[in-house]
This record gives C-alpha cells, structure tokens and sequence, in this order.
C-alpha cells in the first residue's frame, strides 16, 4: 500500500513541476504514472552505477555532480517516454532538482503517516 500511494504522489509531483517549470510537459496523469515509474527503475538500476563510474569527479566536484546525475536521469526518462518531454539538459536540472525536493517531502509524510497508523 505504501508503495502504490508513494508511486502516486510521485506521478502528482511530476505534474506539479510541470506546471511550475515551463521547460518540462508531462501530458496526463497517466504519462506522469509512467513517467514516475520509469524515473524510480532509471534511478534504482542505472543510477548506482553511474555514481560508482563517476566518483572521482563527484568527490573533485564536492558531490555537485550528482545533480548532473539526477539531470541525466530525468532527462532520459523523458527522451525515452512520449508523454513527458523535457526542453533540454538545463530544464531536467532544474526539472530534476524540483521534482527531488518533492520526493523529499514525500518521504517524510509518509514516513509520519503510516509510522502513525502503525503504532
């Protein structure tokens, strides 16, 4: 159950930067829904691997490069899906950078939600 309404309120944090940042487009709620799901397998999948390639430059850049990371990412979610379009490299990281802080804040009403149905 946690994970269905994490998937959803991710899938709305999309449609959120949407409209916040013109630089991306997601085209519906369902676009956003496999968008979300195909941004949590890029970064569940490649992500690691891509740090682990690129640790000499993110420990010369103080951890910076990580957010070029989470930019390639996002920015290849949406090279790969037709319903969610980014307008450039710059747009997914700023795209990515909005879309994280949301996850952020997500995760921790969530973790206070269902940590409180619990006990």
């Amino acid at each position: 159950m946690k994970l269905i309404v994490r998937w959803l309120l991710l899938a709305a944090a999309l449609l959120l930067v949407a409209n916040v940042y013109p630089g991306v487009s997601v085209a519906s709620f369902t676009a956003a829904l496999i968008a979300a799901f195909v941004l949590g397998l890029l970064n569940t999948l490649v992500r690691p691997l891509l740090v682990v390639l690129t640790f000499p430059v993110t420990l010369v850049t103080l951890g910076l490069f990580l957010f070029v990371i989470n930019a390639a990412m996002f920015w290849a979610a949406a090279r790969v899906l037709d319903g969610f379009n980014v307008a450039g490299f710059g747009a997914a990281l700023i795209g990515s950078i909005i879309y994280s802080l949301c996850g952020m804040v997500i995760d921790v009403a969530m973790e206070r939600v269902f940590n409180r149905t619990e006990s």
